[in-house]
């Protein structure tokens, strides 16, 4: 398990992109982490907005890759999930539930963005009260 130092100097790599650590809150008795990015709608639109990914993952689950120099994800918090090759897309175009690094997430719209969250965590991470404390977004559930 990395500590908060780990975190703040460090990107966590998700959907092939670079996701810089936000904060650390307790829900339901255990550590998130979240983080976030920052990026373009689309290149192709005339006047692209600006999207706010946000990321959260229980902390345990976050590794330090020292051959990468990154943080990746393990659900052990000792082996890294396999990282799939390839480039990254817009987030438009990914689907709004998929496997990244050997782990079940779901996409969920969010005012200015998207949210991601690990399948089994997403009725604990979008309670009102998990919310707040995550500092997140409130997502569009449906």
């Amino acid at each position: 398990m990395v500590d908060l130092a780990e975190l703040e100097v460090n990107v966590l790599e998700f959907v092939r992109k670079s996701f810089a650590f936000s904060q650390l809150a307790t829900v339901d008795g255990e550590e998130l982490a979240t983080f976030h990015r920052t990026e373009t709608e689309s290149e192709s639109q005339f006047r692209p907005k600006l999207l706010r990914l946000v990321l959260v993952v229980p902390k345990a689950w976050v590794i330090y890759d020292l051959a990468a120099d990154l943080l990746v994800l393990g659900r052990d918090g000792h082996t890294p999930g396999p990282r799939a090759g390839g480039q990254a897309v817009e987030a438009a175009a990914e689907t709004r539930e998929f496997r990244e690094q050997g782990i079940e997430f779901r996409r969920f719209a969010v005012p200015e963005g998207w949210l991601y969250v690990p399948a089994d965590w997403v009725d604990r991470v979008t309670t009102p009260a998990a919310v707040a404390a995550l500092g997140i977004p409130t997502p569009r559930l449906s």
